[in-house]
């Protein structure tokens, strides 16, 4: 029996513009094959072996998201823990620890990255099954990728001796290499690739990061003990944790420690990191090409395109990527799709909202989509989920027409209360609080009318809110 800890809380920035940083790669959908998106996939993984409820890991912004997928997926969560910034997983992998620890116990816990492709599931688990023999006997376990290549974008294990049936030492763990030696890796048989996936004892984590990193592991604690529990997430104090370095386990602790041990995985794995990645794993037709959605190709071969929102067409290109999203489109050589991330680092730069939100935006009583907008205006569609309630708020900046489309919205405006159906609309002037719900059984469908000086997302002042927002 072990916990498994799920780290959600990763950006996925090199698979710009589908993963954005409101909705990352963990909660696409992606490969051919896709049947949910890579955290449930993380999950169902799972299924058949013998465990207790997940920590999931995450960040304040996606927590919502994070519920939402484990009510998709149909899974029982023991806790998410959200971290108000980013400090890397060896922090990360100490809050779910120590939370594990919290209510007696020293359970064993199998950590997973939540967007990782791992197709042999059979694979997977005889590795974890190998692992927990290691990691009840006090080891420090990572699981080690058998190479099918000279990868430069993984970081290796060099592997040691043999021990007992499954697992073998670490010698040393090696940063991304060049091509040659890589070429020389693959050549000796002794090098895997760094997977980033663990099982340990809780208890046996701790104590090394106590030995090799103890002020990490006191702003831990204290970042848990000043944070607030509302019994569903776990939400950790910012001023504590970020006295945390940014440090990955395997720099922190694994690289010093005397107990590790490397247990050898073959099942197809891929970290999904780039648009390269994907056209590996997914199916190709006879000229190379991998399509997703309406596309059609005239002597072209071994492109990646996906086509969201309407046609696209290629004719006489080859070892292309070509993403097209409702705000953007993506065009770059395979080979050089990595770099994708300098794209968007200009784009957090500047400010512009495609770093941030798709025009479809998720939240937690359903979604709003952005049809047009100009210098004083903007149209929505909002999505309303049956017996779920926007917040009581105001607006110093903008009023709002609503127009109802299907269902049923029951509209508070200062000390007014209505039901409009059907094709009912009203107005929200500037400055009235006023709030929306869905007293219904099916979704309701609206269309928003915005005009105003200021229409951006930060005019609003939340009075009441089921979902515990701040003002935002």
């Amino acid at each position: 029996m072990f916990t498994p800890v799920i780290l959600a809380g990763g950006s996925g920035s090199r698979l710009w513009p589908l993963s954005r940083q409101a909705f990352p790669k963990q909660f696409l959908d992606l490969g051919s094959e896709a049947q949910g998106s890579m955290f449930q996939r993380t999950l169902s993984r799972l299924d058949g072996l013998e465990h207790a409820a997940p920590l999931v890991v995450s960040n304040e912004q996606h927590r919502f998201l994070v519920a939402e997928q484990l009510r998709l997926a149909k899974r029982q969560c023991r806790r998410i823990i959200l971290e108000p910034i980013s400090r890397n997983t060896a922090p990360a992998i100490a809050l779910a620890a120590l939370e594990a620890l919290h209510d007696g116990g020293d359970p064993l816990l199998l950590v997973l990255a939540a967007d990782h492709y791992i197709p042999d599931t059979a694979a997977f688990q005889a590795a974890v099954q190998a692992a927990e023999h290691y990691a009840a006997s006090g080891s420090l376990v990572t699981f080690g990728i058998t190479p099918t290549r000279p990868e430069t974008g993984f970081g290796y294990i060099q592997c040691g001796g043999v021990l007992g049936e499954a697992g073998r030492g670490i010698v040393a763990f090696k940063e991304k290499p060049s091509s040659t030696v890589a070429q020389q890796y693959l050549a000796t048989g002794d090098y895997l690739w760094n997977s980033g996936m663990f099982m340990f004892r809780a208890s046996v984590y701790l104590n090394e990061l106590e030995r090799l990193r103890p002020e990490m592991i006191k702003a831990c604690r204290q970042a848990l003990q000043d944070g607030q529990d509302d019994s569903y997430f776990l939400h950790v104090a910012v001023e504590a944790f970020a006295l945390c370095d940014d440090e990955s386990v395997d720099y922190a602790v694994m690289e010093h420690t005397g107990a590790g041990v490397v247990v050898p995985l073959d099942a197809g794995w891929n970290d999904l990191g780039s648009w390269a990645a994907i056209w590996d794993v997914n199916v190709r037709d006879p000229e190379g090409n991998s399509h997703q959605g309406d596309v059609m190709s005239v002597e072209s071969s071994n492109n990646l395109v996906h086509a969201h929102h309407r046609l696209v067409t290629t004719v006489g290109v080859d070892d292309l990527v070509v993403v097209e999203t409702k705000d953007a489109v993506l065009v770059a050589r395979r080979d050089k799709s990595q770099q994708v991330k300098e794209i968007v680092r200009r784009l957090q730069a500047e400010q512009r909202d495609e770093f941030v939100n798709h025009t479809l935006v998720s939240r937690p009583w359903g979604h709003y989509d952005t049809v047009d907008k100009g210098d004083r205006y903007q149209v929505k569609r909002i999505t309303v989920l049956p017996g779920e309630c926007l917040s009581l708020q105001l607006h110093y900046h903008r009023a709002e027409h609503w127009i109802v489309v299907s269902g049923t919205a029951k509209v508070i405006c200062g000390d007014r209360e209505t039901i409009l159906s059907e094709n009912q609309s009203t107005y929200i002037p500037l400055g009235i609080k006023h709030s929306l719900s869905n007293p219904g059984k099916v979704p309701l469908e609206l269309i928003e009318v915005q005009s105003g000086a200021y229409l951006g997302e930060d005019d609003i002042v939340r009075f009441e809110d089921r979902y515990g927002r701040a003002r935002s």
